[in-house]
Parts: structure tokens; sequence; C-alpha cells
């Protein structure tokens, strides 16, 4: 089996003064080994379904299972915990701590896992220089340019070798050959016990992935697997 996530009937509601139903029943089986790409509209539900699979939000009702085991929300510091080994994430905006250097932003996720402090500042740069940033370690967010920025959260993401990347909009904030390169440098996290799973308005990248999720009114509509 390598079936490594299982979604069946989630569906999320976000109350204003209105209930607004964003994810309505959805059931997917994702496999490791292979790259999903998530399209559709602006409100389709893409960035709130990455949010659930990281455990960061909850679904209103519905089942996730990672590995066939079923996750419980209640549990808050045993799905930090699962996260922080399990998941790596990278945002369109990078999220990176501000006053904290390139190297310490990645090395810190590192140690939310456990890892001793030097072991994890070497594996740090091993991976930055991996990623051509050699020069740049000590350099703050602010004195990086946007694809710098988005190699770094890209390095954050895998130091602790997680077996899920969700990526949302990667590429958006970006000029389209540094887009390219970023895309490509995400595509080579790739292995046969990974899932990858990436949001995007842009089909030139969506259609890179092993399997393409078209997400229309909070469920996904058309699949190209």
């Amino acid at each position: 089996m390598n079936n490594l996530l299982e979604l069946k009937n989630i569906s999320k509601s976000f109350i204003t003064e209105t209930e607004i139903k964003v994810l309505k029943k959805l059931s997917f089986t994702f496999k490791k080994g292979k790259v999903y790409s998530l399209m559709g509209p602006s409100g389709a539900g893409k960035s709130t379904l990455l949010n659930l699979i990281s455990l960061i939000d909850r679904p209103s009702s519905g089942v996730i299972k990672f590995n066939n085991q079923m996750i419980n929300f209640d549990k808050k510091n045993k799905n930090d915990l699962f996260r922080a080994k399990n998941i790596g994430i990278i945002y369109q905006q990078n999220n990176l701590l501000p006053d904290f250097t390139a190297l310490e932003n990645v090395y810190l996720a590192s140690l939310s896992n456990g890892t001793n402090k030097d072991i994890a500042k070497e594996k740090a740069k091993d991976l930055l220089k991996k990623v051509g940033l050699s020069n740049r370690m000590e350099h703050f967010p602010s004195q990086l340019s946007g694809g710098e920025s988005q190699r770094v959260a890209i390095v954050r993401a895998i130091i602790n070798e997680p077996s899920i990347i969700l990526a949302d909009e990667p590429t958006g904030s970006l000029d389209v050959n540094t887009a390219k390169k970023i895309f490509e440098l995400l595509d080579n996290q790739k292995n046969s016990n990974r899932l990858i799973i990436f949001a995007t308005h842009n089909r030139f990248f969506a259609n890179k992935a092993d399997c393409l999720l078209e997400m229309t009114d909070g469920s996904i509509k058309s699949i190209n697997v």
C-alpha cells in the first residue's frame, strides 16, 4: 500500500454573520511518491485544504488519515509534534522570521523536531549550500531576493526530511524565470517515500505534476491522474 494520506467526507465552514461552506464532503486519497497540483479559482478551497492537511486547522466534519491512522484533532500537542516530524510547509510569502538569518530560519525548524543544535546547524548549512545560498546564510530575509527567500523556505521545509511537503502558491509572487527555478527545486524533492502537494494558479506548473486536481465549489471536480 502506498496510500499516505486519506481524506474522507471533509467539510469546512467558517462562521461570520453567516455560515460560509468552503469544503463540502471532499474525499481523496494521496499516494506517496507522487506530486499533486491543486488548481482552482480563488475561494475554491485550496489553501483551506492545505491548512487541514497540515493540521494547522481542523475540519468541521470528516476524517483525515495518515498511513491509515486517523487524526484526533483534540490532541493538539501530539499533532504539533507529528507536523514537525512529518510535514514541511512552503508559503507564497515564505513566512520567514524577519529577525533571524537564513541559516537560523532553517536550523530552528530542526530544533523544533528535537535535533541537537550543532547537528541542526551543520545540516542547515549543507542544504543551503546545495541550493546555491552558501554566501547568503548570514543575511536576514529583508536582505534576500524573492527567489532566495523561497529557496530558504524550501530548505526549511525539507530539513526534517518530511514525508509530506505542502506548498501554497510557492511561485505566485515571483517572476517567470525565478518561478521556474523554484518549481524545479521543489520538484527535485520528490522521492518514493514522499508526497508533494502544491496549490497554484499557474497551469504551466500544474501540468508538470504527476496528478492535476481541479477544485471548484469546495470539492475536487476534475482529476487528471
